[in-house]
């Protein structure tokens, strides 16, 4: 369990989730002052607190809620239950659910330079957190959420809202960590955690509040699954200091996410954030002009859109052009080999903004020199 200020901080910067720090239901914009300023190149450490068991259909109460489950008080994280008792304006008819740390301005950022946002490091706060779904949402709304039974040894718990919250834990087997759901008579399905950070970004360049669920050029709320430690994520800043934040942390995630939610629960999060400038950021990442991102055995190719179609579209043109402007590729070579060795995910359904994401190995250009 890792409180606020307690065990390993990983950065030589630390950030804890406060009322000072965060945001709650919106994202940074331009008129947005930085909780946090620190030289590009630097390596800082920050926590930050799920949003399920803090809303307010399930009593913006965590000790009461988590204590259905069977958790106790000693047990809650001390962010959490300061931010759900607290006046952090939130309108939960416009604005998302997710709580956000940041922005933090980062020196030399200015609008056409890139932020590459290295994950180095991602550590459970907590060994249990909850799946939601809510009527109206996910990918089968009207269908979803079903009552859950009223017996025996599952662990789903009906809102006053009519949306389910399932408990979830976390197990250790033969040195791996799985999620434990139970359902039905006493029986579990487990699956691997795989834990990382849905919503990473920067301050949009605009007045207007935005609502922390749909991504956008900015990132945000992106839901990528591979983007866990040792990824990366380019984003292109629009404001002077980019004003970095992040929140929504997941401990694992199926690709589509359909029942609105994944396996929500907080995590410590350490980065390194670069500042990439002209001719550095095209050698990173081409002409892309939209987040891009990065792991040790691919290149990822985001697409974003209303449209789940044209998400996909928008993947497979990002592709093409990191292809053609990165690689060197001609755009009939580059749609050739996308079609032969390329795969397609989808990231999530669950947004308003649904994405699609491009997987392009690496090890298929070995002469291509790993970006900046």
């Amino acid at each position: 369990m890792l409180q606020p200020g307690r065990g390993p901080i990983d950065g030589s910067h630390y950030l804890e989730a406060t009322t000072e720090t965060s945001l709650w239901g919106q994202l940074p914009n331009r008129g947005h002052a930085p909780v946090l300023t620190v030289n590009a190149g630097d390596i800082l450490t920050v926590d930050t607190v799920s949003h399920e068991g803090i809303l307010e259909d399930q009593g913006r109460d965590p000790d009461a809620f988590f204590g259905r489950f069977g958790v106790s008080a000693d047990r809650v994280l001390d962010d959490a239950r300061a931010l759900a008792a607290s006046s952090l304006v939130r309108d939960s008819e416009t604005d998302g659910p997710h709580v956000v740390t940041g922005p933090m301005e980062v020196h030399t950022a200015e609008p056409g330079d890139v932020l590459k946002v290295e994950i180095l490091s991602l550590r459970r706060r907590l060994d249990y957190g909850i799946v939601s779904s809510r009527h109206g949402r996910g990918a089968l709304p009207g269908e979803f959420p079903q009552r859950p039974p009223g017996t025996g040894g599952g662990s789903a718990l009906e809102l006053p809202s009519g949306g389910v919250s399932t408990f979830c834990t976390v197990e250790r087997q033969n040195a791996r960590e799985y999620g434990s759901l139970r359902f039905g008579d006493s029986r579990t399905a487990r699956f691997p955690l795989r834990p990382f950070l849905g919503i990473m970004g920067v301050a949009a360049d605009t007045d207007e509040r935005l609502n922390t669920i749909p991504p956008g050029q900015y990132g945000g709320n992106l839901d990528i699954k591979v983007l866990a430690s040792g990824s990366a994520l380019y984003l292109p800043v629009q404001v002077d200091g980019a004003g970095f934040y992040t929140g929504d942390p997941h401990f694992a995630q199926g690709n589509g996410e359909v029942a609105l939610t994944a396996f929500e629960a907080p995590l410590r999060a350490t980065f390194r954030l670069t500042v990439l400038k002209g001719a550095q950021a095209r050698a990173a990442i081409g002409s892309i002009v939209e987040p891009f991102g990065e792991t040790e055995q691919y290149w990822v190719a985001i697409g974003l859109h209303e449209d789940l179609n044209e998400a996909m579209r928008r993947s497979v043109r990002a592709a093409v052009q990191f292809l053609t402007s990165r690689v060197g590729m001609d755009g009939a070579s580059a749609y050739a080999y996308l079609s032969a060795a390329a795969d397609l995910e989808v990231s999530q359904v669950v947004d308003r903004v649904q994405g699609v994401h491009c997987l392009i190995r690496k090890s298929d250009f070995d002469d291509v020199e790993p970006l900046s």
